[in-house]
């Protein structure tokens, strides 16, 4: 479903990613691990088609990240949020819905608000959020489509421990159908608890990329002291 070969980028001569290989297959949830400064939000850019890699391919579904038809498939969560704070929560999912060409968006959107524990604010606008609120609202914007690959960058940012365990089953739910997600956090046991498969990047450096194992979850600080 998705495969990284020899994957660098620079920023200027500065190398943020140095020769990352990586695999993610249908029905998995692969944790991408590391310090700040690791390259963990520059790979999954690239995975999602928002940069190019200096050298190296990527491949989405057999495709091009950048292709439409793979972009269609993949629901993508960044640090900059992405929603529009002049709508409503409920007027955010409904442009996002019919970009994304769901049968009825406002019925989509008002399950979606329900799921995420927004469903007494669908005419709030977005502006007068929480940041934990905010993020809700992105979480459902990229679960919206049902996308069959998830991306997301640091999902728990802002969440209480009831987000927390929401987001958790959501993704779980999304392992299940056989979908295939790729997060990357700093909430090492979360992530964990999660995750069928590890990569570790330390300074742009793929230093470990394989199973998640039980020791992991027993000692989650284990997978630094290990391998970097």
């Amino acid at each position: 479903m998705l495969s990284a070969t020899g994957v660098w980028k620079y920023h200027g001569q500065f190398p943020a990613l140095l020769n990352v290989s990586i695999e993610a297959q249908p029905g998995s949830c692969l944790a991408l691990l590391g310090r700040n400064g690791a390259g963990k939000t520059t790979l999954l850019r690239i995975l999602a088609g928002l940069s190019s890699a200096s050298e190296g391919q990527v491949r989405v579904f057999g495709e091009e990240p950048r292709s439409p038809r793979a972009r269609r498939r993949i629901g993508y969560l960044g640090h900059g949020i992405g929603i529009y704070d002049e709508l409503t929560a409920r007027e955010n999912l409904i442009h996002f819905g019919r970009l994304y060409r769901v049968g009825d968006p406002a019925a989509t959107a008002d399950r979606w608000l329900e799921r995420v524990g927004l469903g007494r604010v669908p005419d709030a606008r977005a502006r007068e959020f929480s940041r934990g609120m905010r993020q809700r609202l992105a979480i459902a914007r990229a679960f919206l489509h049902e996308p069959e690959m998830l991306l997301m960058d640091e999902p728990f940012t802002s969440l209480d421990d009831r987000a927390i365990a929401l987001l958790q089953s959501v993704i779980r739910e999304a392992v299940a159908q056989n979908r295939c997600v790729v997060l990357s956090t700093h909430q090492l046991r979360e992530a964990l608890e999660l995750a069928s498969d590890v990569a570790l990047l330390d300074r742009g450096k793929l230093m470990f990329a394989g199973p998640r194992t039980a020791a992991m979850v027993a000692d989650p600080g284990s997978v630094y002291a290990a391998f970097e």
